[in-house]
């Protein structure tokens, strides 16, 4: 009996293609960094607007300071939108994965669970990014805003649009 009649069992089942389970599951990995994309970039959709100051009854403008001018006050518009970098590395992170794949996986069930590893990665990525984004961008003082006319935001995990404009009138 020779070696490859002695192991029917590492043959493909007939009609199967080698490697059929680890396509499969490379295609839900795409499917899963898809899916967790989309729920990040819906996570970090989000504004927040003030406008210091305000409108007298008789249709005057009130500055910051409560005091009336002829000026319109300043209102600032912030928008929460998707970082690059986050989706840059959840994209990373498949090609990554199947480079790993690739050149360390030793079987299918070695591959597999690359790949199992990576959707949970990828998916807790998107959604603790997603989180971070959405505490840190409320967390943002609008209310200093009058006083310093300047709002500091380094995020990581959200970019940040900052829109001044005047307060319209009545």
């Amino acid at each position: 009996m020779s070696t490859a009649e002695a192991a029917p069992s590492a043959a493909p089942a007939a009609g199967k293609l080698p490697g059929a389970e680890i396509i499969g599951r490379i295609r839900r990995l795409i499917i899963v960094t898809l899916l967790a994309t989309a729920a990040y970039m819906m996570l970090t959709g989000a504004s927040r607007g003030f406008c210091p100051g305000g409108i007298t009854g008789d249709g005057r403008f009130l500055d910051a300071f409560g005091q009336i001018t002829d000026v319109a006050p300043d209102c600032i518009t912030l928008s929460l939108k998707p970082s690059p970098l986050v989706l840059v590395a959840l994209i990373g992170l498949v090609f990554g994965t199947l480079s790993a794949v690739q050149r360390r996986a030793v079987d299918t069930a070695s591959a597999l669970r690359y790949l199992n590893r990576a959707m949970v990665i990828i998916v807790v990525l998107a959604l603790v990014a997603g989180l971070i984004a959405h505490v840190w961008f409320r967390l943002l003082p609008l209310e200093t805003w009058a006083e310093t006319r300047t709002l500091f935001y380094p995020f990581p995990f959200g970019a940040v649009d900052m829109t001044v404009s005047p307060m319209t009138g009545p």
